[in-house]
């Protein structure tokens, strides 16, 4: 059984824990498939709207499809959020991928 199929199957057994999409959109990601990831990682935001790094690596897959101007969108989302909750690690890297964008 490989990595994405444990998983899948974690995410039977447990549909409320965020990190399991988050998880698998980073697998689809690193395959190039980014509406897929963009899905999951919705659904990881579904669950948690406090998953900083789901914005920032929800960008990053809008980036890989050129849809810039959306992933700016959810980066400062993600920046509203981490800085609310005084995540400063995050929001200083979305910060810095939002000026990366020149936003």
């Amino acid at each position: 059984m490989n990595r994405l199929d444990r998983l899948l199957k974690m995410r039977e057994a447990d549909p409320s824990d965020p990190d399991i999409p988050y998880m698998i959109a980073q697998e689809h990601a690193a395959q190039s498939a980014h509406d897929q990831a963009l899905t999951l990682f919705d659904d990881a935001l579904a669950i948690d709207p406090h998953y900083h790094y789901a914005y920032y690596h929800k960008a990053r897959s809008l980036v890989a499809l050129e849809r810039e101007q959306d992933a700016i969108e959810v980066l400062n989302e993600g920046l509203r959020r981490s800085q609310m909750a005084g995540d400063a690690k995050a929001a200083n890297e979305i910060g810095a991928f939002l000026a990366e964008l020149g936003a």
